[in-house]
């Protein structure tokens, strides 16, 4: 198949082609190596929006789709669901709130499936997103299924990681140091029409100081209550500030190393069969003469 034709229906605005290949993908059908070689690297930001259960994000997104589509941007959301334990399908629950924009010509939406994933992501969401960056997007939103501290891919893929919090999280704010808190650009602390709002607010402040005493980066935090449409157009700026300041540029080769490196890992792991090595295991076991480093440096 000619790729580079396709690619080219992908640039000028042709969705079919790019939900085709989304799959393609995905599914990893015959001679989708080939396409991602072909492609030229993109330049659309793209922006993560992870955080615990029940912040909001789906919400938060929306009104970015809206802000965006106001200001005459195209924008592509790749949504990020838990997956079924029995088919590994997607469980869609939370599409219905962007369920507006589905029919919108300057807004594609696609639901992918974590596949039982770690990190909150779909296995091929590194390529899909290498793939959305050749189409006519200027902003590129990935949600993330919701994620607890210690699973942060989001922030090897994303040019701007935006950690979404709630006045409930109360004191679990301190068991994220080691997570969540490490990745963000920007802080949003949702439903902040909540009682609790302005105490979480300061405890979150509190934590973050010792981090700006050493001298690192000051983090932005913003207050939104997404259902009222409070706070996003502040938001909405203050992600695309940061997608062009410089720190971020520089951000963007960690970001591509990040990628690579889990490239990489996948492909010297695609050979690899769980089964296989249970087998394996269980007959140098019965030998009597098994180690678990040995037969790791095996392969």
């Amino acid at each position: 198949m000619q790729w580079e034709s396709q690619v080219e229906k992908i640039k000028a605005g042709d969705r079919k082609t790019l939900a085709r290949l989304i799959s393609v993908i995905e599914n990893q059908q015959e001679g989708y190596i080939s396409l991602l070689e072909k492609l030229p690297m993109g330049i659309t930001p793209v922006f993560g929006i992870t955080g615990p259960p029940g912040a909001g994000k789906s919400t938060l997104v929306d009104k970015l789709i809206g802000k965006a589509i106001e200001e005459g941007k195209k924008v592509a959301v790749l949504c990020v669901d838990p997956s079924s334990p029995f088919h590994q399908g997607a469980i869609l629950g939370d599409r219905i709130r962007m369920s507006s924009w589905y029919i919108h010509p300057d807004v594609y939406i696609r639901s992918l499936a974590s596949r039982g994933s770690l990190g909150g992501l779909h296995p091929k969401i590194i390529e899909i997103c290498e793939l959305l960056q050749q189409g006519d997007f200027d902003w590129i939103i990935i949600e993330t299924v919701g994620v607890g501290q210690s699973e942060i891919e989001i922030a090897g893929l994303a040019d701007v990681t935006a950690v979404v919090l709630v006045p409930e999280g109360g004191d679990e704010i301190q068991t994220m140091k080691a997570g969540l808190m490490e990745i963000a650009d920007l802080f949003v602390v949702n439903k902040a029409d909540r009682p609790d709002a302005a105490r979480y607010l300061n405890h979150l402040k509190l934590m973050l100081a010792p981090v700006y005493a050493r001298g690192e980066k000051e983090i932005p935090i913003l207050q939104t209550t997404a259902t009222n449409n409070e706070g996003i157009d502040l938001l909405y700026n203050t992600l695309q500030q940061l997608a062009g300041t410089e720190k971020q540029e520089d951000k963007r080769n960690v970001v591509l190393a990040e990628r690579a490196y889990r490239l990489i890992e996948a492909k010297r792991l695609q050979d690899i069969d769980r089964n296989q090595l249970a087998a394996a295991i269980k007959a140098e076991r019965e030998q009597g003469n098994f180690n678990l480093y040995r037969f790791v440096a095996k392969y």
